[in-house]
């Protein structure tokens, strides 16, 4: 038996479909030994007579971290789906505690349950965690041939992600529908994604996505085709933009400043290159930044935040707390003399910066701040074939001048 004294004041224990049966002899003690279990309403259904003190979690889930806090000293156990760490509550609460006051005690995942159940490989599996995010996630990811397992809040969510596929051209797709996985309950269907849903689908419930279709795969290197955007003619081409990325050279974690988003193409690509890419669009006319957010949403990165308003006012106006700052920064609109001289010394040593010019007066400014802190300015052009009466010749867009530079 463990030394209750010694042990940390709480305790995540995974939880699942089978209740008891389930649990490690080290769950099932820190069970019995709790003085306060808390855990949402389907968790409790399962939990069998104790002596503890038995707490309904509250919604929405942040609610409950000032009841759990408040019970320090106590003997707590936290009830979690699962493995509490993915895709979990334990990084959510785990960020309140000082290391030592708590420990996990998973359980068998969703996910492994899920791949087990199907036969899948699942290091060979996309998992995804979409029953408290935006559905369109998953965009990024309907690539046939690919295998997805996806946890959904519910049977609507279910129907919801099925009308996306259908909407993107994948109605074709296989559709696994898990419930109760592990439990007495347990049950496992199988249709295609534009079929008709079955209407009894209960909770907890996963999809194992076996992708088909017609629909078009999003790419996945920078440069995306401008028809995946909706924009107003205010947009980085796809060549220029393609560059435009290879130059900001996104790693992951990393924060973009977008100025003069427009269509929020380069931003929406920055956050493409890795789910944990942070990006800001400034942009002020109050039309384009609408939809640079739609355009996020319909790509799967609804994350990206754009702000309106001038970028110059903003930049003057707003401290390092209300504008975190970037590891990067491009200016696609709205450059000036004015936007640099306030834009330079704020940036972090270490921060890349590129800049697009189309214009004589845009290519002038560049070159003289290229030659005053350095960098590198690039021409690029670019010239496609087209008629040229009965035949073809090439037709040239404007040049842009890129300037390239860390702070």
């Amino acid at each position: 038996m463990t030394d209750v004294d010694d042990a940390p004041w709480l305790t995540v224990l995974g939880w699942g479909e089978s209740g008891t049966a389930g649990l490690t002899p080290a769950s099932r003690e820190a069970l019995e030994t709790a003085e306060v279990v808390f855990g949402a309403r389907r968790h409790l259904r399962l939990l069998p007579a104790l002596s503890a003190e038995v707490r309904e979690w509250p919604v929405p889930f942040a609610d409950g971290i000032p009841l759990l806090l408040a019970e320090r000293g106590r003997r707590v156990v936290m009830l979690a789906s699962g493995d509490p760490f993915w895709f979990g509550a334990g990084a959510t609460f785990s960020r309140y505690l000082e290391a030592g006051e708590w420990r996990a005690l998973p359980s068998p995942s969703t996910f492994s349950l899920a791949a087990s159940t199907l036969g899948w490989s699942l290091e060979s599996v996309t998992c995804l965690g979409l029953h408290a995010r935006p559905l369109t996630r998953i965009r990024p990811y309907l690539q046939r041939g690919c295998r997805l397992l996806v946890l959904l809040r519910d049977g609507a969510a279910v129907a919801e992600l099925v009308g996306l596929l259908s909407r993107f051209g994948f109605g074709a797709s296989r559709l696994h529908v898990l419930e109760a996985l592990g439990g007495i309950e347990e049950r496992v269907r199988a249709l295609r994604a534009d079929a008709a849903l079955p209407a009894d689908i209960t909770h907890p419930v996963a999809v194992g996505l076996e992708v088909d279709g017609s629909g078009p795969a999003l790419p996945l290197t920078p440069g995306r085709p401008d028809d995946w955007f909706e924009h107003d003619g205010q947009i980085t081409r796809q060549a220029v933009r393609a560059m435009t990325l290879a130059a900001l050279a996104p790693t992951p974690g990393e924060r973009l400043w977008d100025i003069g988003t427009g269509s929020g193409s380069v931003a929406i690509e920055w956050l493409l290159a890795h789910p944990d890419n942070r990006a800001l669009g400034l942009e002020h006319n109050a039309e384009r930044a609408a939809r640079a957010r739609h355009n996020a949403r319909e790509l799967g990165v609804d994350w990206l935040e754009v702000v309106e308003g001038d970028a110059l006012e903003m930049l003057n106006g707003k401290t390092p707390e209300d504008l975190p700052l970037p590891d990067a920064v491009f200016i696609g609109g709205g450059l000036s003399e004015a936007l640099l001289t306030a834009l330079w010394p704020r940036l972090r040593s270490g921060t890349r910066l590129v800049a697009n010019a189309v214009t004589l007066e845009s290519e002038a400014l560049l070159s003289h701040w290229q030659r005053h802190v350095g960098g590198e300015l690039v021409r690029l052009e670019q010239a496609t074939a087209a008629a040229l009466g009965t035949r073809r010749g090439w037709k040239s867009a404007y040049p842009i001048v890129q300037w390239r530079v860390v702070r």
